[in-house]
């Protein structure tokens, strides 16, 4: 199998996962945060909804500069709009997971501020960031939701939310 096909596979495994989760926020909760240095949940989940638009920036541009780009987020009021936000996201991901670009995937790519340098990788990496940290902001999100009372989904397995259902109805047969 290319690389190029494996993450579209596994972008398209995680959007199964990180769509379910994103619908479990509460529209009331937007501007929750557990922690005054934490983001509230209406930027944790922008953030993870907007991540895979990396993948289309890692075979779009050579580079992001925060200081002569900086980030400017979209921002989500409502599970209507995050939902919206995220598909639109995936979707732009996935364009550019052709085969076409798997010969582009070695080639360099960096992440910096002015003249630091955050990360030095490939477009290959990128891609790989993308969808490491679009697991790794999901579990954050798990945590919110957890701290919040809601029900969590499985990610990669059943959940303990899903595993006490189950339980609770095999009992009541």
């Amino acid at each position: 199998m290319s690389l190029i096909n494996f993450y579209f596979e596994q972008l398209n495994q995680e959007s199964a996962t990180t769509r379910k989760m994103l619908q479990r926020i509460p529209n009331d909760k937007y501007d929750w945060a557990p922690h005054v240095k934490s983001m509230d949940i209406r930027r944790l989940a922008t953030h993870i909804a907007e991540l895979p638009t990396w993948i289309t920036m890692a075979f779009t541009t050579e580079e992001l500069d925060f200081a002569s780009a900086p980030y400017s987020p979209e921002y989500a009021d409502n599970n209507e709009q995050l939902m919206q936000l995220f598909e639109k996201s995936a979707e732009d991901g996935r364009s550019q997971l052709i085969p076409e670009n798997e010969s582009r995937l070695n080639e360099k790519w960096v992440l910096r501020n002015g003249d630091t340098i955050l990360v030095d990788t490939t477009r290959s990496g990128l891609v790989r960031i993308a969808l490491s940290q679009i697991i790794h902001h999901r579990a954050q999100l798990g945590v919110y939701l957890r701290l919040l009372n809601v029900p969590i989904p499985g990610s990669y397995g059943p959940s303990a939310d899903e595993m006490e259902f189950q339980q609770s109805a095999e009992a009541a047969v």
